[in-house]
Order: C-alpha cells, then sequence, then structure tokens
C-alpha cells in the first residue's frame, strides 16, 4: 500500500505565477558531505539565490520549504506546494557516491526505472524518511529501501509530466550552455515528495559533492550562483511557454484531470506554436543505441530516436493531434511499454 495525494478538484493558483522552492534535507539532516562541505548548506543557498532572483520578476510568486537550516519532513514539503496551489515544484540537491570520479547534474521528473543506479539515487532521497518521527504510519509501508516497493509506484500526475520533462531538459540544457557543466540528462525515478506533489515538480541534483572538482564548484559563491541563474533562466521559459498571467487563460489547466492536452491548451496563446506541433510516445532511453526495427520494439513499426547528452530516445509514431496520439501510447502500454508516455514537439 503506497501513500498518495489525489489531484482531484485540486485547483492551481492561476492568477499570478508560483513557484515553490525546495532546498533539500537541513536541519539535523544533512544530506551528503565531504569533509565540511554539506548538501544542506549548498542546496539552501542555492534556492536563497534562485527565489531573489525570481522575486524581481512581478508575474511570479516564490514560496519557499525551508529558508533557514531546519529539518523539514518530506510530508510537509509536498504539503507546502500543494496548499499553495503552486504552479511548479523545485527541489533542489546533491549528489555523492563512493566513486569519487563520478560527476555531472542530472534533473529528475517523476517516473518508472529498473536502472540500478537510478534506483540508489531514489533511495538516497526518499532515505530521510527514516529520520521522521512515525514514519512507517505517515507513508503506510513506503519503503524506500526496497526496490519492489520503488517500481511498484505509479505516476498520479501523469498530466503533468510532460510539462516536467520540459522544463527539467531546459534546466539541463542551460547547466551545460551557460555554465560548461557536464550533464547526466534528465530521467524518470520514483521520488516521493515529486509524487505527492500535485504539480509540474523536478527534483535538480547540482553535482557531486564527492568529486573534488565538482565539488569545489557547487560550493563556491560563484558556482552557487551561476547555477541559480540557470535555473531560473529555465524556469522563466518554462512560465513563458505554458502559462498566461492574464488568469483565465493559464496553459496549465486550473484543475486536474487524468488528461491535459498540452498543444490545445497552449493554442490560446499562440496559433503558429499550434501549426507546427506534432506529438509522439516516448518508448524508454538508455545509453545504447538501438536498430529501430520492430523486432526490437516488440512488433511496433515507426520508431524513431534522438540522441541527447549520451542519452537514446525511443519514440513511437509521428502525430499532428494529442487525441490520435493517445491511441498509439495505448498500443505502446498494450505491448509491454507500462511507462510511455507522450511527449510534445514543435517550435517553441
Amino acid at each position: 500500500m503506497f501513500l498518495f495525494v489525489s489531484s482531484t478538484n485540486f485547483a492551481q493558483n492561476n492568477s499570478k505565477f508560483k513557484v515553490v522552492l525546495d532546498a533539500g534535507h537541513g536541519g539535523k539532516d544533512p544530506g551528503t558531505t565531504r569533509g565540511s562541505i554539506k548538501e544542506k548548506d549548498i542546496v539552501l543557498d542555492v534556492v536563497l539565490r534562485l527565489g531573489k532572483i525570481l522575486e524581481k520578476n512581478k508575474d511570479i510568486t516564490v514560496v519557499y520549504t525551508r529558508k533557514t537550516d531546519v529539518f523539514i519532513e518530506l510530508r510537509e514539503r509536498a504539503n507546502i506546494a500543494n496548499k499553495a496551489k503552486a504552479n511548479l515544484f523545485i527541489s533542489v540537491h546533491c549528489n555523492g557516491v563512493a566513486n569519487k570520479a563520478a560527476k555531472g547534474t542530472e534533473t529528475f521528473v517523476m517516473g518508472m526505472s529498473r536502472t540500478d543506479t537510478n534506483l540508489d539515487i531514489a533511495k538516497k532521497e526518499n532515505g530521510v524518511i527514516f529520520l521522521e518521527d512515525n514514519y512507517s504510519e505517515k507513508y503506510k509501508g513506503f519503503d524506500p529501501n526496497n526496490p519492489e516497493t520503488l517500481l511498484g509506484l505509479r505516476i498520479l500526475q501523469e498530466e503533468f509530466l510532460g510539462q516536467s520533462i520540459e522544463l527539467a531538459s531546459e534546466i539541463e540544457k542551460n547547466f551545460i550552455t551557460k555554465n560548461s557543466r557536464s550533464s547526466r540528462g534528465v530521467k524518470q525515478q520514483p521520488i516521493w515528495v515529486l509524487d505527492a506533489t500535485v504539480m509540474p515538480g523536478v527534483l535538480i541534483e547540482l553535482g557531486f559533492v564527492s568529486h573534488q572538482e565538482e565539488g569545489n564548484y557547487i560550493s563556491s559563491d560563484g558556482g552557487k550562483q551561476e547555477m541559480a541563474k540557470s535555473i531560473s533562466d529555465a524556469i522563466v521559459s518554462y512560465k513563458d511557454n505554458f502559462f498566461s498571467t492574464s488568469g483565465s487563460n493559464s496553459s496549465i489547466n486550473s484543475e486536474a484531470t487524468k488528461e491535459v492536452e498540452p498543444a490545445k491548451t497552449a493554442s490560446k496563446n499562440s496559433k503558429k506554436t499550434t501549426s507546427k506541433t506534432f506529438y509522439k510516445v516516448q518508448l524508454e532511453a538508455g545509453s545504447r543505441k538501438i536498430e529501430t526495427k520492430p523486432a526490437n520494439f516488440k512488433g511496433l513499426k515507426n520508431v524513431s530516436f534522438k540522441k541527447e547528452n549520451n542519452l537514446y530516445k525511443y519514440y513511437y509514431g509521428n502525430e499532428s493531434t494529442y487525441e490520435s496520439c493517445k491511441k498509439l501510447l495505448e498500443e505502446a502500454k498494450s505491448k509491454g511499454y507500462k511507462t510511455a508516455y507522450i511527449v510534445t514537439f514543435g517550435k517553441k
């Protein structure tokens, strides 16, 4: 049995774009450490810098889950975002592993993966649950150390997945182009705080404190300011693409439903965008290039791929309408691609 938050009748803020900034860890939970470098300090500083930049934009309201070195339960982080009826949830973290050569940024969206490395990261970020009082009652059997628990999760906010991926991709692109960072890409992973927030959201790993050069960068004033600026630029770009400050014309629906049609909502703001928009079903992604013949994709034809940051993403179909692509999604899932989802393409 898994703890979840229902999206039924959840109304997002639709007059001013509201962002919840979540600095991971804090207080008795230092997160990843290396010597005097602590994850909780780095992410709090980056979040405060990020918030300061965003607050200069008159169309954006910023809400923080913490602004000081305090311990905030995962449950409360999600509650803060949901009660605020936010349009976006941004959780900021750092990585750290025994392999001191590991480096690079990565941004997660809610999803499922059977990769052992990703499951380890999910367990690390979810593991803070054990520091909370009465965690077994609050999380109702959610065990971050049990792969079966992680793999049993479902994406309750599927209607927001596409937007989350768009934002995550923009963040990683900015890290590469503006900060000359090494990127490990965008990944889907069952992370509790993303599952419990009923809105588009991402969890950003700024880099590895365990890597000496990268750890020094992400803990420096210059590094933190650069990363905050790159994230803020991505958020503003996301707001401009998906949200209208006119109130009733928000391209993020005011009430969450089981299906959201990104192009239809975007068309309220731009006819040009709609005419160039098309849809594909993303089947899977990985570091290995696979020949796109039906035999390699459970009999599915018309499979294409795109390489991004050493990651091959495989897509099924190419439809001009969201409705027709939904049929392809059903077909892909019937073939066994249970975590497939629709991706929107087109000139922004």
